[in-house]
């Protein structure tokens, strides 16, 4: 078994050990690789041990992966920041984005995506800590903007997405993840049919599934680290 092969074997089992400890099934937590930065033979060495959803923050990194890997049943999420000149790419090329939080860019992408593509699965991000050096917007302004999203025939809300604040040890961790959890909440609340809390990264993955995540965004911990 090759190392990355390894390390995919080993997050699962971390996930299944999460989900176990917090009374879940296993299979309701969706695992998102982290490829970005990393060489398209990473990614076929990850789909040859089963991994199909990957994940993406750089566009033209992304871009040459997906052309070469275009033949394979891949899922690809865009969670990087996005930029107004760079959602027609996006609309074309990607079935999820993560990283939603403008109106300009919801229609954008809307009006960009092929109608030859099934809608394209978007979830919004909270900027949960309100930090500078984040993407995001706040519970009240994703409220409005998946209003928005639901008008758009081209897009389909999902849910929320959370990068937390680093925290020094667990029960901080997981006092962070409940609050994005109640968050998600509250937001499906006027949202009934989203059903995506994508939360959790290598760092807090076991915090983030206790809390009630249904997707983690795992890079470091399958790949390495990052050049």
């Amino acid at each position: 078994m090759s190392r990355l092969a390894e390390n995919l074997t080993s997050v699962k089992a971390r996930i299944a050990l999460a989900a176990k400890n917090a009374g879940r099934d296993p299979e309701s937590i969706q695992l998102i690789a982290v490829s970005k930065t990393k060489p398209v033979e990473d990614v076929y060495a990850a789909l040859e041990s089963g991994q199909r959803d990957f994940g993406e923050n750089y566009l033209q990194d992304a871009l040459q992966k997906i052309q070469d890997i275009q033949t394979r049943d891949v899922i690809w999420h865009f969670i990087g920041p996005i930029q107004s000149n760079k959602t027609r790419s996006i609309a074309e090329s990607f079935d999820w984005v993560q990283t939603l939080d403008r109106e300009k860019i919801a229609r954008r992408l809307n009006d960009q995506r092929p109608e030859d593509m099934s809608p394209l699965n978007v979830c919004i991000q909270i900027n949960l800590d309100e930090e500078e050096s984040k993407s995001g917007i706040v519970l009240e302004q994703a409220l409005a903007l998946g209003k928005l999203v639901e008008t758009l025939p081209r897009l389909r809300l999902r849910g929320l997405m959370f990068i937390p604040a680093p925290q020094e040890n667990s029960a901080a961790r997981l006092e962070t993840c409940q609050r994005a959890q109640q968050q998600f909440q509250e937001f499906k609340q006027e949202f009934p049919d989203c059903d995506t809390l994508s939360l959790g990264m290598s760092s807090d993955l076991e915090e983030a599934i206790a809390a009630g995540s249904t997707m983690v965004r795992i890079g470091t911990d399958i790949f390495g680290e990052r050049h």
